[in-house]
C-alpha cells in the first residue's frame, strides 16, 4: 500500500511543478508584454519602452495592440497604396537556434549559400511591380508597394513570414477602435517550395488573403477544402507526373529508381508519379527519400543505392537544394553513368550544369519566355545600389570574392570597383531561357489585374483608379478567381482550383560545342491537347553516353511474340522470364503474359506468333502415295481388260470353255470395276463420292465374290454329277448361275440401299485426329451400315473358301477348285488384316488401307484364277486341250 502512494504521489508532484512552473512563467510574461510604451516611442531602438498598463482608466481609452516577438525585416520593400507579400527561398538554410529555456529565443537566421536563381526571382517581382507603376493603362495613378521576405526554405521562417504579412511591421497599434489592419498586404506572391507553401497558406486562408505561388507545384495545393486563398502560375505536379510517367513509357523503360525530396513537394510528387507509372507497366527497383539537412550518412546511402542499382534510369522529384547535395555527393566517387529524368524544380537550373555526369539528362520544364527589358533591369547594379541592400552586397561580395567596406579582422580584399556584373557568369545573371522567373512575373500581373478590377473603371475610354479606396484581399481573392489576360504573349487564368493550364518543355542537357553542358528544348507536352496528342518530340534527343540510340533499361528483355511472361519468385512484375507458348497457342504482340489458342480451323506458325489456316489433307492424286494407288488401279484394270481379251480371243479353246466362260467373263467385268472403283477413293471426299465409294466397292465385290462362287459351285457339281446316278448338273445350270450371282448381289445392293437411306455416308472436316492440320474424310453415317456391307462380304468369301477347299483334290489335271481356294485364301487374309489396319490407320492412310486392301484382292483374285489360264492360252497351247483338261491324256 505505502508502495502504490509513492507511486502515485510522484507524478502528481511532478505535474504540479510543472503548472507551477507554466503560471509563473505566464504571469512574467504578462507583466512583461502588457507595458504602454515609454517617452521614446514605439521605435525606441527596436525596444517598446517600459510603463506599467494596470490603470484600468487608460485601458478603457484605447485599444493597445502588440506585435509579439522580433519582426524580420523585408530584404526588398517599397510603400504604396497598396502592398503586395513576397516570400522567396533565397537562402539554403536557418541558423540552428538552441533553447535553454531561461530566455527568449535568438531570432531565426537565415544562413549557408545563397541560391541566386532564388534572388532573381524576387528581383523579377521587383522588376514587374515597377514596371507596373509605370504602366498607363493597368493601375494608372496606383502605386504598388511590396515587402519581399527571405523565407530561408524553412517552415518556422515561412509561418513567421505569413504572419508578418498578415499584420504588418509595425510594433504597436494603438486605436480607439481596435487594432488597425493597414500593415497588411493584400496578396502575396510565394513560396518557392510546396512544404513552405502549405504553412504560409494555412495561416492565409482564415484571413481571407490570397496567395499566388510561382514555384509549388504538389497536387495536394489544389485541395481547395484545405487551400481556400492559394493560386499558382504553374502547374500542379499532377499533371507533371503523368507526363513523366509517360515520358518513361514512350522511351521504353520499364525498370527504374527513384529520388525525392523528403518534403511535401518530393513525397505527393513522388506518390503521383509512382501510381501513374504502375498504370504504364512501369517498375521501380529503389524509391529513395532525403532532405539536404539529413546527415550525411543518409546523403552518402541513397547516393550508394544509385551507384549499386541495375536500373539505368533515375527518376528525381527533388527540390534543386535537395538535388544539388545528392549530386554534390555523387561526384565524389565515380560511377556508371545513369540517365537522369528531372522534375521542373532542377531540370533547369544552371548551378547543375557543372555535374558533367548528368550530360543527357531529360525533364519537364516550364515553357522558357522573354521579359522585355528584364536583362538590362538585373544587368543595372552598380556597388552604389548593391550597399543600399544587405542582401545584394551579401551576393556581390560573395560573387567577386570581395568587400564593399573592409572588415576588421577580414582577409578578403576590397572591391576596387573594377567589378563588372556584365561579365559575371551565375544564376542570377542568366536570362537566356528565364522560365519560373516568367512564373514571378505572371504571378504579380495576376495580382496587379485584380486590384486593377476593384480600384480602376473605365470611363469615356478612360481608366480612373480610386488610390483611397480601401480594399479587402478577400475582394482581391474573388477578382484573382476572373483573371484572364495575356501578357508577352502569355496566358494566365486559373481554374476552380486556382491551377493553369499545365504545358511543359522537355529539356534535354546536351553538350555544346565547348564541352559544356546547356538546355535544348527537345519536345512539348500539353495537357489541353487530346489523349494522345499530349506528348510530342520535336527534335533527337542526346543520352548520358553521348550517342543518339535510345538507351534500354529493363529488368528483363522483352519477350518476343510467340512467347508469355512468367514472373520471376518475389520480384517486381518487370521481372520475368519468356517461356514458349504451348502446343496451339500464339502470342502475337511483344512482352505478351498469355498465349491464346488458335481458332478450331487454324494452327500457330512456327513461330507461334501467328494462327494460319490448318492444312487440308486427302489422298490426292498429285501425291505419290495417291499416284502409286491410282496407277496400280489402271493397271489392275488394263490386266483384266486385257485378260478379258485374250479370253474372248480364245473362247472356243478347251480351257476357257472348261471353266464356265460366262462366269469368267462376268467375274472379270466385276475385277475390272473393283480396280476401277479404288479410284473413286482418292480426291477430296462429297457427300456424293462417299456415297459412290462405299456402295461402289460393297456391290462390286461381292458381285465379284458371287461369280467366284458359282465357278466353285459349278466345278464343285460338275464333278459330283460324274457319278452315276447323280442329276444334280440339271440344279445348276447358266440360268440358275446367273440366277445365283444376282440374288447374291441383289442382297448387297438392298444393304447399301438401306444404307443410304437411313444414314448415308457424308464428307466431314476431320479436327480430332490431328491437332495441327484437317483431314477430309468420309464418315460412315451409319457404321452399322458400314460393318453389314463388309461383313456380308467375308461371309461370301469364307463360303466361297470353304467350298474352293473341299474341292481342291479333285481328279483334274488343271482344277480350278485350286487357283480358287488360293485366290479366296489371299482375299480373306487381306481382308482380315484390313479390318485393325483400317481402324489404327489415321488421317488419309485410311483411305490409302482401304485401297490397298481392295487393289490386293483383286490382283490375288485375277493373278490366282486367270493368269495360269493365260499362260497355257497363250505360251502353252499344246496343253489347251479336251483331253489334257480333263486328265484323260
Amino acid at each position: 500500500m505505502k508502495s502504490s502512494v509513492i507511486n502515485l504521489l510522484g507524478p502528481t508532484l511532478s505535474l504540479g511543478l510543472v503548472v507551477l512552473c507554466l503560471a509563473i512563467a505566464l504571469q512574467e510574461s504578462a507583466d512583461g508584454l502588457l507595458q504602454r510604451p515609454g517617452p521614446s516611442g514605439p521605435d525606441n531602438g527596436g525596444k517598446a519602452g517600459i510603463g506599467d498598463l494596470s490603470d484600468a482608466g487608460n485601458a478603457t481609452n484605447s485599444v493597445k495592440c502588440m506585435l509579439r516577438g522580433t519582426p524580420r525585416p523585408p530584404v526588398f520593400t517599397l510603400e504604396g497604396d497598396y502592398l503586395i507579400g513576397g516570400a522567396f527561398s533565397i537562402h539554403y538554410y536557418t541558423k540552428t537556434v538552441k533553447h535553454n529555456y531561461t530566455s527568449l529565443p535568438e531570432p531565426l537566421e537565415c544562413t549557408g549559400s545563397m541560391d541566386t536563381r532564388e534572388l532573381r526571382f524576387s528581383r523579377a517581382m521587383v522588376f514587374a511591380v515597377e514596371e507596373i507603376n509605370n504602366s498607363s493603362d493597368l493601375l494608372p495613378g496606383i502605386t504598388l508597394g511590396y515587402q519581399i521576405h527571405d523565407s530561408c526554405a524553412s517552415v518556422p521562417v515561412a509561418v513567421q513570414v505569413a504572419f508578418q504579412l498578415a499584420n504588418g511591421l509595425q510594433r504597436l497599434y494603438d486605436s480607439n477602435k481596435g487594432c488597425s489592419p493597414s500593415g497588411r498586404v493584400t496578396a502575396v506572391v510565394g513560396e518557392s517550395g510546396s512544404t513552405p507553401s502549405m504553412s504560409m497558406s494555412r495561416i492565409f486562408g482564415p484571413f481571407e488573403i490570397p496567395q499566388v505561388s510561382h514555384f509549388a507545384t504538389c497536387a495536394c495545393l489544389s485541395d481547395k477544402t484545405q487551400y481556400p486563398t492559394f493560386f499558382r502560375t504553374i502547374p500542379s505536379d499532377h499533371f507533371q507526373a503523368d507526363a513523366l510517367a509517360k515520358l518513361v513509357k514512350h522511351f521504353g523503360w520499364t525498370w527504374i529508381g527513384a529520388v525525392r525530396s523528403n518534403s511535401d513537394y518530393g513525397n505527393n510528387g513522388m506518390a503521383s508519379f509512382l501510381r501513374a507509372a504502375q498504370n504504364e507497366g512501369i517498375c521501380v527497383e529503389y524509391s529513395e527519400s532525403f532532405y539536404r539537412t539529413d546527415p550525411q550518412s543518409k546523403i552518402q546511402q541513397v547516393a550508394d543505392v544509385i551507384r549499386r542499382s541495375t536500373a539505368f534510369i533515375v527518376v528525381a522529384f527533388t527540390a534543386s537544394g535537395d538535388m544539388r547535395i545528392l549530386l554534390e555527393e555523387l561526384a565524389r566517387k565515380p560511377f556508371s553513368p545513369r540517365q537522369w529524368i528531372g522534375s521542373e524544380s532542377w531540370g533547369t537550373a544552371p548551378e547543375f550544369l557543372k555535374f558533367g555526369f548528368c550530360a543527357g539528362a531529360i525533364g519537364f520544364a516550364i515553357p522558357q519566355s522573354i521579359i522585355p527589358g528584364f536583362r538590362e533591369y538585373i544587368l543595372d547594379l552598380s556597388p552604389t545600389k548593391v550597399a543600399a541592400s544587405q542582401l545584394l552586397t551579401e551576393f556581390w561580395e560573395g560573387a567577386f570574392n570581395c568587400q564593399l567596406e573592409k572588415k576588421a579582422g577580414s582577409a578578403d580584399r576590397v572591391c576596387d570597383g573594377t567589378e563588372d556584373i556584365q561579365k559575371l557568369q551565375s544564376p542570377f545573371t542568366d536570362t537566356s531561357q528565364l522560365r519560373v522567373t516568367n512564373m514571378v512575373y505572371k504571378a504579380v500581373y495576376a495580382i496587379a489585374h485584380a486590384i486593377h478590377n476593384i480600384v480602376c473603371k473605365k470611363i469615356h475610354s478612360i481608366i480612373q483608379c480610386d488610390q483611397f479606396m480601401k480594399i479587402e484581399p478577400l475582394q482581391v481573392l474573388d477578382q484573382l478567381k476572373r483573371v484572364n489576360f495575356t501578357r508577352n504573349g502569355y496566358h494566365v487564368s486559373f481554374d476552380a482550383n486556382g491551377d493553369p493550364v499545365a504545358f511543359y518543355e522537355l529539356i534535354n542537357w546536351k553538350r555544346n560545342e565547348n564541352g559544356g553542358l546547356e538546355f535544348v528544348t527537345v519536345g512539348h507536352y500539353d495537357d489541353s491537347l487530346p489523349i494522345g496528342q499530349k506528348f510530342n518530340i520535336i527534335r533527337n534527343i542526346s543520352w548520358s553516353d553521348g550517342g543518339a540510340q535510345v538507351p534500354v533499361s529493363v529488368c528483363s528483355d522483352s519477350c518476343p511474340p510467340g512467347t508469355r511472361k512468367v514472373l520471376q519468385k518475389g520480384k517486381p512484375a518487370c521481372c520475368y522470364d519468356c517461356v514458349p507458348c504451348a502446343e496451339g497457342e500464339i502470342s502475337n504482340t511483344s512482352d505478351s503474359s498469355d498465349c491464346y489458342p488458335c481458332p478450331n480451323e487454324f494452327w500457330p506458325n512456327e513461330e507461334n506468333n501467328l494462327c494460319l489456316p490448318k492444312p487440308v489433307e486427302f489422298l490426292s492424286m498429285h501425291e505419290v502415295l495417291g499416284i502409286i494407288l491410282a496407277a496400280f488401279s489402271v493397271g489392275g484394270a488394263c490386266l483384266t481388260i486385257i485378260t478379258a481379251i485374250v479370253f474372248f480371243q480364245h473362247r472356243a479353246s478347251a480351257i476357257v470353255r472348261a471353266n464356265n466362260s460366262e462366269l469368267s467373263f462376268l467375274l472379270l467385268f466385276s475385277l475390272t470395276l473393283c480396280f476401277l472403283c479404288s479410284l473413286t477413293f482418292i480426291g477430296p471426299p462429297s457427300d456424293w463420292s462417299c456415297m459412290l465409294r462405299h456402295t461402289a466397292f460393297g456391290i462390286t465385290f461381292v458381285l465379284c465374290i458371287s461369280c467366284v462362287l458359282g465357278k466353285t459351285l459349278v466345278v464343285l457339281m460338275a464333278f459330283r454329277a460324274t457319278l452315276p446316278g447323280n442329276n444334280v448338273m440339271k440344279w445348276f445350270g447358266p440360268a440358275q448361275q446367273r440366277f445365283t450371282v444376282v440374288s447374291f448381289t441383289f442382297v448387297q445392293v438392298l444393304i447399301c440401299t438401306i444404307w443410304l437411306v437411313q444414314k448415308p455416308p457424308f464428307s466431314i472436316r476431320n479436327l480430332t485426329t490431328y491437332k495441327e492440320k484437317i483431314i477430309l474424310e468420309c464418315a460412315l453415317g451409319s457404321a452399322l451400315g458400314f460393318w453389314a456391307v463388309l461383313g456380308y462380304i467375308g461371309l461370301l468369301a469364307v463360303f466361297c473358301f470353304v467350298l474352293a477347299v473341299l474341292a481342291r483334290k479333285l481328279p483334274d489335271n488343271f482344277n480350278e477348285a485350286k487357283l480358287i481356294t488360293f485366290s479366296m485364301l489371299i482375299f480373306c487374309a487381306v481382308w482380315t488384316t484390313f479390318i485393325p489396319a483400317y481402324i489404327s490407320s489415321p488421317g488419309k492412310y485410311t483411305v490409302a488401307v482401304e485401297i490397298f486392301a481392295i487393289l490386293a484382292s483383286s490382283f490375288g483374285l485375277i493373278v490366282c484364277i486367270f493368269v495360269p489360264k493365260c499362260f497355257i492360252i497363250l505360251f502353252r497351247p499344246e496343253k489347251n486341250t479336251k483331253k489334257n483338261v480333263m486328265g484323260k491324256q
